[in-house]
């Protein structure tokens, strides 16, 4: 008889600019704790990125109260349950970027690039074209140990140790793009969002990022077109195309 799926895990970020960081820092960190959630809130004057789980009850608790911020009042969030809580603390900190990218210039929250859904990529992927009749590809901009547990087939895979290292290889391998429709996909959004800025940048005319990453994917559509899990930077360390956590076992956090 399986485990207990009790512990809710959520997954967000946002690029919306922000200021007074130490006092919403503060805010956040207090509401947490009182709640007893763990996990890790990135907040920089780009946006938020976070990664929590608790009770039920407490995170909808605090995501009520983070919505009232109008800011936040549009936060999409997504959700998957384990039977112990992923997290051994919480973590509220400022940082330069809420994912590093090293490009102060790529600014999400002036304007996003394209996004393409989960129901829609799956049809460009069953049919190999996009609906105007160009090929389609998925471009990986994860880290390759990541790739490694899991991802799209046939995707594009440079091999990046960090997301640092993105810009580089695109541009080393842009040609290889040009002509074709390109959606970039990460695990929760964050990373495909600046990396599709940064290809449109480049001068690539037909980007997208997958909307919501692989979590939001495995919601719509499961394993299609998907081979293996998606590597999660807690301590369930992968989930499975039904959001269902592969093992446990300890696992480093990303910045």
């Amino acid at each position: 008889m399986g485990r207990i799926m009790q512990i809710l895990n959520i997954a967000a970020y946002k690029f919306v600019a922000l200021d007074g960081l130490p006092e919403l820092q503060a805010t956040l960190a207090d509401a947490l704790q009182a709640r007893t959630i763990k996990g890790t809130v990135l907040l920089a004057e780009e946006g938020i990125n976070l990664f929590l789980a608790g009770a039920s009850a407490d995170i909808h608790d605090f995501l009520a109260g983070l919505r009232a911020d109008a800011r936040f009042e549009d936060l999409e969030i997504k959700e998957s349950w384990s039977a112990a809580q992923p997290f051994r603390k919480l973590l509220v900190k400022i940082k330069p970027e809420i994912i590093r990218m090293n490009h102060p210039a790529i600014r999400p929250s002036a304007g996003r690039a394209p996004a393409v859904d989960a129901a829609t990529l799956t049809r460009w992927l069953d049919s190999g074209h996009d609906d105007d009749g160009r090929p389609v590809v998925t471009l990986d901009t994860r880290n390759a140990f990541e790739v490694d547990v899991g991802t799209f087939q046939n995707a594009i895979d440079w091999r990046i140790a960090k997301f640092t290292e993105f810009p580089q290889a695109l541009l080393d391998h842009r040609e290889q793009l040009q002509g074709k429709t390109v959606v970039s996909f990460c695990t929760g959004g964050i990373r495909c969002e600046k990396a599709a800025i940064f290809m449109q940048e480049a001068g690539l005319t037909n980007v997208y990022q997958l909307d919501g990453g692989i979590l939001k994917y495995f919601e719509v559509s499961g394993h299609t077109h998907f081979e293996g899990e998606c590597f999660v930077f807690d301590q369930r360390r992968a989930l499975d195309p039904a959001l269902q956590p592969r093992v446990n076992v300890g696992a480093a956090s990303e910045g």
